[in-house]
Parts: C-alpha cells; sequence; structure tokens
C-alpha cells in the first residue's frame, strides 16, 4: 500500500493457467479509485474461452471498453462529477509469444539476455513532450506534471488501448507493475534484482528498495518467467 496513501486503489490479475496477467492502477480517490480498478480485473477475469492470443486481447479491449462506459457513467451519475478511472497493464502468453495491452502510464517490460526493455510508453503528458521533442528524457521523471495521465479507463468516451507483441523465448522474464514500482527505481535496478534472484526473492527486495525510498504510491507488479 506504500507509505503516503491510505487506502490501496491498485488491483492485480493473475491467470497463470490461461497465461493472462494484468495490473491496474485506479483514480479518483477513496471509493472511486478501487472501484474503478477491481471493475477492470474483474472484467478481464471474464474474459471468454478464445484460441488465440490475438483473439484474446480483441476480447480484453472489447471488456475493457464496456468498463470504460460503466465508470463514466458512474462518475456522471455521483452528485459530485468527477473521474472515476484506471490505468491498466495486461500480458498474454502462449505458444512462443506474447501480446501486452494497456492504456496509461502502468508499465510491461521484459529481460531477455543482457538488457531490459520498456515494451509500453507511457500515455501521459510527460511522454507526449518528449515524444515532440520539448522535454530532455532525463527531466521526465521530475517534472511537476509527471502525474498527468493522458489515456485510462474511464476517462474519455472513446478508449483507445495500445498493443505490443512478439515472440516470448524460454528464460524471458517480464514484469508488470504499477507506477509505484517503476518511479522511485531505475530500469537497470529492477534488472539487476530480476537476474539475480528467483521472482519470489526478486519481488521481496524490489518492494524493500520501494519502502525505503518513501513508497509515496501503491506498489502493485507481477513478474513472470518464461519456462
Amino acid at each position: 500500500m506504500g507509505l503516503k496513501r491510505k487506502v490501496n486503489e491498485d488491483a492485480v490479475l493473475v491467470r497463470t493457467e490461461r497465461g493472462l496477467w494484468a495490473v491496474a492502477d485506479g483514480m479518483g480517490g477513496h471509493e472511486a479509485g478501487e472501484v474503478a480498478s477491481a471493475k477492470v480485473t474483474e472484467a478481464l477475469l471474464h474474459l471468454p474461452i478464445v484460441y488465440t492470443l490475438d483473439e484474446l486481447v480483441a476480447a480484453a479491449i472489447e471488456a475493457l471498453g464496456q468498463v470504460n462506459r460503466e465508470l463514466i457513467t458512474l462518475a456522471r451519475s455521483d452528485h459530485t462529477p468527477r473521474t472515476i478511472g484506471s490505468t491498466v497493464v495486461g500480458l498474454a502468453i502462449a505458444s512462443g509469444e506474447f501480446r501486452c495491452f494497456w492504456a496509461g502510464d502502468s508499465r510491461c517490460y521484459r529481460i531477455r539476455e543482457d538488457s531490459i526493455m520498456q515494451l509500453t510508453r507511457d500515455h501521459s503528458l510527460v511522454q507526449d513532450l518528449v515524444d515532440a521533442g520539448m522535454l530532455d528524457p532525463a527531466e521526465a521523471e521530475g517534472h511537476p506534471d509527471s502525474n498527468v495521465i493522458t489515456r485510462a479507463v474511464g476517462v474519455r468516451d472513446n478508449l483507445r488501448v495500445e498493443t505490443i507483441g512478439g515472440d516470448a523465448r524460454s528464460g524471458d522474464i517480464f514484469l508488470i507493475a504499477s507506477d509505484g514500482l517503476t518511479r522511485p527505481l531505475e530500469d537497470e535496478e529492477m534488472y539487476e534484482e530480476l537476474t539475480m534472484n528467483p521472482p519470489e526473492v526478486a519481488a521481496g527486495n524490489l518492494l524493500e528498495m520501494v519502502m525505503t525510498r518513501g513508497a509515496p504510491d501503491n506498489v502493485s507488479f507481477v513478474i513472470v518467467r518464461v519456462n
């Protein structure tokens, strides 16, 4: 839950038997953010049985679209209109391939051999500035608008979910995480922990590192190692 939040607005989905994992980071404050993230993971939990990864991702995007409509309706029916939303990052693996789908700044990384790669691109104002050449990447983390995201479930009528895919090899390690993990830590620190230790040990070490740095946000992540 971190050290500065009173409520954990994150939610995690682990369906290893289906090769499906997800992390959702809710927003909107107490009784709003946790509702949004729970609706996201609940929808992904009940996806129909399909035969290919692409069909699975298509079903996930359709389900997230339904949650998006429900959250917007819920927010507009409130006496004090507000945003009730959640980021989402999902990972699916089957038959030597992976697919990742996301909206927001929760991330997916892949560690292969001697490198760590961020597979997702943050849907954030700061990332847009970096992409436009208006902000140096080194200045992004400390930017005053670093928490402003441009996409999330429940934020706009038209939800746009981005996807990426590729091969998944034996020994690959995937990490999906909320920004509560990725903001306090450097990519190289995550790489070192995930390559030097078994997943269970690495998870404990990563969490301890975040806590010692103040844990300003909730911390949720899933580590997936391909056999």
